[in-house]
């Protein structure tokens, strides 16, 4: 939808209300758990930017098969079921059903778009942290329907990701303030196949402010633990039988922060006394085990990936948008600040 030049859609509605773009995405969809000043001023403000509300009959509204594909690498690791839960309580609430399309190897993933299967079968397409190759988005574009992707921008696809080069420069900013000198760095595997930008984009945050602190980078430092908490207990246990072991330690996820907190308690240590650890994610165990970490708000980032296509599908002209959401710090017991003595 649009008003002279100017694209409206959610962001300019949550704007317009003075609301959060959940606020406006909840609203608009009837959901219960919005006060009812609030509601009225949403509507007010679509209505006065002559943005379309969603109406009941979805299936006349959205398209012919009432149906939105998911394409996910994994489902059993928590950040894509975060992300699908978000987006098929968004799809549900709207009377759409869900296709899961899960691969894990590398032929489910050529079988998926060379053969387009997808054709046909579904309305729109949501892609979780995925990078297409050129001509895997080719094949996508060629579908003629509503693209939206989660974790990563395109700009000629919908999309909502967070900056995970800032997020990651948070957590090592902070680790860096508290004193510490030697940050070890759980990462992900070197030789991904699936060519996730992810674990390049936090690893790439590490080190800019390690440079941009004056600290020496010590390639031993740096373990591989598979974004998995097994992946991440086994790779720790090898750092800290290295020599020089790090005082602080950043795991790119929090499933690989928590396998990391296993170890160092098998090996006889204790976090933060001997050791410091962050993650990133917003894990729900974080919270439990005491974890410092980069949280983002992965649910509903899947929720406004399902409202953005659902807005392509009711106004096909309408431009794609590119939603960047925040993360936050959240700081608890697993990091300390080292005394003077302790920085050397």
């Amino acid at each position: 939808m649009s008003i002279g030049s100017k694209s409206i859609g959610i962001k300019e509605v949550a704007a317009e209300a003075g609301v959060s773009i959940a606020t406006v995405s909840r609203a608009l969809r009837g959901m219960h758990h919005v006060n009812t000043e609030t509601r009225r001023k949403i509507l007010d403000a679509a209505e006065k930017l002559n943005y379309p509300i969603p109406q009941a009959n979805a299936k006349a509204l959205f398209g012919r098969t009432n149906s939105v594909g998911v394409v996910a690498p994994y489902i059993s690791r928590w950040y894509f079921a975060q992300v699908i839960s978000g987006a098929e309580q968004a799809l549900r609430e709207a009377g759409l059903d869900l296709l899961l399309y899960n691969f894990s190897q590398l032929k489910g993933r050529e079988r998926l778009f060379q053969h387009q299967l997808l054709k046909g079968r579904v309305d729109a397409l949501i892609v979780i942290s995925l990078p297409p190759t050129e001509e895997e988005f080719e094949s996508m574009l060629s579908l003629g329907i509503p693209i939206a992707l989660v974790g990563m921008h395109h700009e000629r696809c919908a999309s909502v990701a967070i900056d995970d080069v800032a997020g990651a420069r948070t957590a090592t900013q902070h680790l860096v303030n508290l004193g510490h000198k030697k940050i070890g760095l759980l990462a992900g595997r070197p030789d991904d196949p699936f060519g996730f930008s992810v674990p390049q984009d936090r690893r790439r945050g590490f080190m800019q402010v390690l440079a941009e602190s004056g600290l020496e980078w010590v390639p031993s430092r740096e373990v591989y633990g598979d974004f998995t908490m097994h992946g991440a207990s086994r790779a720790m246990d090898d750092l800290l039988a290295r020599p020089n072991r790090p005082t602080a330690i950043f795991a790119l996820s929090d499933e690989m922060a928590l396998g990391a907190l296993q170890a160092i308690k098998r090996n006889g240590l204790k976090v933060p006394d001997d050791i410091s650890i962050i993650g990133f994610d917003g894990h729900e165990m974080a919270e439990f085990s005491d974890l410092t970490t980069i949280e983002q708000p992965v649910p509903l980032m899947g929720e406004m990936a399902a409202w953005s296509i659902m807005e392509r599908l009711k106004s096909p002209r309408s431009e794609p948008h590119s939603l960047t959401m925040p993360t936050t710090l959240v700081v608890r017991n697993s990091t300390r600040r080292l005394n003077p003595e302790e920085q050397q």
